[in-house]
């Protein structure tokens, strides 16, 4: 959520005149995360203020999207906390916006979590077993763009400039995860990237789940060990001390498991869950370093923070 393609009033003011929330009041660009162009937009509809986000798509196409922005609507029909799509006069969710897919959605309340709590953490384990139960119903499919193919094609195009350490451990990854076999473990549709800025809380209470751009139909236990990746894990100033905390690790997997049980194969496949959910950050990361991209407010996130986390979970399995 950077910003990469800068709007102007007059182009926003334009772009509001199709949805039925008031008269624009101020807008501001929001710098945390990496992808997409995204602004906070306030706006005024018969005296009422009104908060939303307005989302600029940088990689995806027209024909992608719908598949996303009708999962956020699916999800909060169904009581699980995610923002909820703005229809335009026309009832569809997309429009243009300087020559770019745009979407208009509810900004939601409660804050994000920069050191969540073994609390906070329970809390995620249950809503996102929700969340994989309640899309189940979901008719829609969509492969994973950021799965195996798309980690040893990435691999192929930024190897080169990587360091032999980093090589090394990317390669001995990639020949690992070829052998475990996905496909027979339980899938439906998974957030596939619900760090601690993807959700919101009001104190304990999850005010929402946000940022669902890469949401896609895999194996639910690959979405649960990317959300324990994040939240569980402790960092600290120097990263070779990265490591996590087994209480938070626990709740997570137990508040879980009350809503979605893990089968035996995912009990077994845990720990080559965790190593591919750690390859896949650290080679965005890696890609984003070697390739960045240019933007007014952006952020390159640190690489060697997974590939510390992909060395200790190699290392314990």
């Amino acid at each position: 959520m950077s910003v990469y393609t800068v709007v102007t009033e007059t182009q926003l003011v334009h772009f509001l005149e199709d949805y039925d929330v008031g008269t624009l009041e101020s807008f501001e660009g929001i710098s945390a995360g990496i992808e997409n162009t995204n602004y906070f937009v306030n706006t005024t509809q018969q005296g009422v203020r009104q908060q939303f986000v307005l989302t600029i798509f940088e990689h995806h196409s027209f024909e992608e999207l719908p598949y996303f922005l009708n999962i956020m609507a699916f999800m909060a029909e169904h009581k699980i906390p995610t923002a909820q799509p703005m229809p335009t006069r026309t009832k569809g969710y997309l429009k243009t916006l300087c020559d770019k897919p745009a979407a208009l959605v509810e900004r939601l309340t409660g804050g994000g979590v920069d050191h969540p709590s073994t609390r906070q953490c329970a809390v995620m384990g249950e809503q996102l077993a929700r969340f994989h139960k309640a899309g189940q119903d979901y008719e829609q499919v969509r492969s994973n763009d950021r799965g195996l193919d798309w980690m040893q094609a990435t691999y192929q195009e930024i190897g080169a400039q990587l360091s032999a350490e980093e090589r090394a451990i990317v390669e001995a990854e990639l020949a690992y995860q070829a052998k475990v076999d996905w496909a027979h473990l339980p899938q439906g549709v998974i957030h596939a990237d619900l760090f601690c800025d993807n959700a919101l809380f009001d104190g304990d209470t999850l005010t929402g789940i946000i940022d669902l751009y890469y949401a896609c139909n895999a194996a639910f236990l690959y979405d649960l060990a990317v959300m324990v990746n994040d939240w569980a894990r402790v960092n600290t100033e120097a990263v070779s001390d990265i490591h996590f905390d087994a209480d938070k690790v626990d709740a997570m997997l137990a508040a879980y498991q009350t809503q979605r049980p893990l089968t035996e194969a995912e009990q077994a496949a845990w720990p080559a869950a965790l190593r591919l959910a750690s390859l896949r950050f650290l080679l965005s990361r890696l890609k984003d370093k070697c390739m960045p991209r240019e933007g007014e407010m952006t952020q390159i996130k640190d690489p060697d923070v997974f590939k510390k986390v992909l060395s200790l979970h190699q290392a314990t399995s």
